[in-house]
C-alpha cells in the first residue's frame, strides 16, 4: 500500500496536489483529522476492494493542534504496518500567499476578528511545525503557476518507477531566487556565459550550439567533472540512508543556459548508474 499525506499552509497548492493524485488513481480525503490517520491507514489495508491500495489524505492547520502534536506518533504508527507512507510539504513565501488570498478574496482558515491575514499566515507555519519537520519532500510554489505546479507534482510523486529514494537534478537562476527545497546547491555562474553570445542568447542549454559551445570550454569540462565525481560518490550514501527525495539544484544567472546544460548532461550520465534519477528545469519556459 502507498499513502501519501499532504499538507502545507493554506494557499500553497494542497487541492492541486489532491487533484493531481485523484487523476492518478488514489483515493484522496481532504482535510483529515490527524487523529484518524492510524484508522484509516488500517481500514485502507483490509479494505479487500482494493488490490493496490494507494491513498493520499490531507492534512492542516484546521486540525486540533493536540493531533498536530501528536503527528510524529501517528505517522510512526501508520509506517510500523509496513505502508509506503510520503509526508509531501507544500510553501510558498508569505508575500506570495498574502497575495493570493487577497486575489482570490478567499477568508484565511487561521483568520478571525483578532487576527489578521498576515498573522494568520505567520500562524500557521508554528502549529504545521510537527509536519513541517518531518516532510519527506518539500515544494516551494512561489514561483510556479498552476500547470508547472501539476508537472511538479507529477514528476516527483508519480514518475518513480520503485521504491527508494528519488533523486532530482533540477537549474534554476539565481535571479528568481534558490530553491528553498535543495539539498545541495552548485553555483555555476563563474562559468563562461553563452548570454553574452548574440547567437546563442535566445536558444537555452538544450539547444546544439549551445551544447557545443559550453563542451568546448575547459572551465566548464573541469566544473562538470567536479559535480558528477561528488555526486558519483555521495547520492549511493543518500539513499542508503533511508531518503525518499534528494535535489540537487545547480544555478547560473538566468537558468537558460550553463545551469541547464549541466543538469543535462549530469542527469544523463547519473542515470546509468543509480534509480530514479529526474532532470527539471525550473525557469525554462
Amino acid at each position: 500500500m502507498r499513502m501519501i499525506i499532504v499538507s502545507g499552509r493554506s494557499g500553497s497548492g494542497k487541492s492541486t496536489a489532491l487533484d493531481v493524485l485523484e487523476d492518478s488513481g488514489f483515493y484522496c480525503v481532504d482535510n483529515l483529522p490527524a487523529g484518524l490517520l492510524p484508522e484509516l491507514a488500517e481500514r485502507a489495508l483490509i479494505n479487500t476492494e482494493l488490490a493496490e491500495p494507494m491513498l493520499a489524505v490531507s492534512i492542516d492547520a484546521r486540525n486540533l493542534p493536540s493531533h498536530l502534536t501528536r503527528f510524529p506518533q501517528m505517522l510512526e504508527e501508520v509506517r510500523s504496518r509496513n505502508i509506503r507512507c510520503d509526508v509531501i510539504y507544500l510553501d510558498a513565501d508569505e508575500a506570495t500567499l498574502f497575495k493570493r488570498f487577497s486575489e482570490t478574496r478567499r477568508r484565511h482558515p487561521l483568520s478571525n476578528a483578532n487576527r489578521s491575514l498576515a498573522e494568520a499566515i505567520r500562524d500557521e507555519s508554528k502549529l504545521l511545525s510537527p509536519i513541517i519537520d518531518l516532510a519527506d519532500l518539500s515544494i516551494d510554489t512561489t514561483h510556479l503557476n498552476l500547470y508547472q505546479l501539476r508537472d511538479t507534482l507529477k514528476l516527483r510523486l508519480l514518475d518513480k518507477p520503485e521504491p527508494g529514494t528519488a533523486i532530482l537534478i533540477e537549474s534554476f537562476g539565481f535571479k528568481r531566487g534558490m530553491p528553498v527545497e535543495a539539498d545541495v546547491v552548485f553555483d555555476v555562474r563563474c562559468l563562461p556565459n553563452p548570454y553574452w553570445k548574440p547567437e546563442l542568447r535566445e536558444q537555452s542549454g538544450l539547444d546544439q550550439p549551445v551544447a557545443d559551445y559550453l563542451a568546448a570550454q575547459p572551465d566548464v569540462e573541469e566544473m562538470f567533472q567536479d559535480i558528477f565525481a561528488y555526486l558519483n560518490k555521495w547520492l549511493p550514501r543518500f539513499a542508503a540512508s533511508n531518503r525518499s527525495y534528494v535535489t540537487i539544484a545547480i544555478g547560473c544567472t538566468g537558468g537558460h543556459h550553463r545551469s541547464v546544460y549541466l543538469t543535462e548532461r549530469l542527469g544523463r550520465v547519473l542515470q546509468q548508474s543509480l534509480k530514479n534519477v529526474q532532470v527539471r528545469h525550473r525557469d525554462l519556459s
